[in-house]
């Protein structure tokens, strides 16, 4: 039973991601970045991405012409998914490079995973802020805007990963006998839920960041 509801899991992110995509497609998003981002969230997120897409995502479209009346809740939820996507991009790239490497850290696979993809993620996190960053403030100059998204993205990228990885541990060590293995469906169910629990502990860092303003409201 648990692999068939995966497998719907799984069907009903991809088929989120691809309805963004094909729109997306239609109607870039100002920020390039975000044309990347939401088809990333439409993953693990499903039916809330594509709300939030069609609700807010399409107010940053190139053409749009409405008014954008968003409120803070609003802006520091797309912030969140902005740093995310590039968590969980990071995420899921690491996890294959654990499995066919087979890689273990202290005797443990599960160790390995949160090094490599805490790593990863660390990477693409910033990377993403970076094209968030660069382009509106080209006169601080490549460098200048990698220092700017190291310090507006390291708190949330951090708090994203705590409650994946918490949510990891538990599968790892309470939830299953036999965890589940990259190859199986469930693993990739297991995934979409760290990275949904990712979001909510990297949403209350999202929004100290907006409200200091060390973080731009996107």
């Amino acid at each position: 039973m648990l692999a068939l509801i995966s497998w719907i899991a799984l069907g009903i992110g991809m088929l989120s991601s691809i309805i963004i995509i094909v729109d997306v497609i239609r109607h870039p998003q100002m920020m390039k970045v975000m044309n990347f981002v939401w088809p990333i969230n439409g993953w693990f997120f499903g039916p809330i991405a594509l709300w939030t897409y069609f609700k807010w995502g399409r107010l940053k479209a190139k053409a749009n012409e409405k008014e954008d009346r968003r409120g803070r809740p609003a802006k520091v939820f797309v912030s969140t998914s902005h740093c995310s996507a590039g968590c969980t991009f990071g995420d899921a790239v690491g996890v294959p490079i654990v499995a066919l490497t087979g890689l273990m850290i202290a005797g443990s696979v599960l160790f390995a995973h949160y090094v490599v993809e805490f790593i990863l993620a660390y990477i693409f996190g910033i990377i993403f802020q970076f094209y968030a960053i660069y382009p509106m403030n080209k006169e601080q100059g490549v460098i200048g805007s990698f220092k700017a998204a190291i310090k507006a993205d390291s708190l949330s990228l951090i708090a994203f990963e705590v409650g994946m990885f918490g949510w990891m541990a538990l599968v790892h060590f309470v939830l299953f006998s036999e965890p589940p293995k990259p190859n199986e469906a469930t693993y990739w169910f297991m995934m979409q839920i760290a990275m949904i629990l990712g979001f909510i502990t990297s949403y209350p860092a999202n929004w100290v960041l907006v409200r200091k303003g060390i973080k731009e409201e996107m």
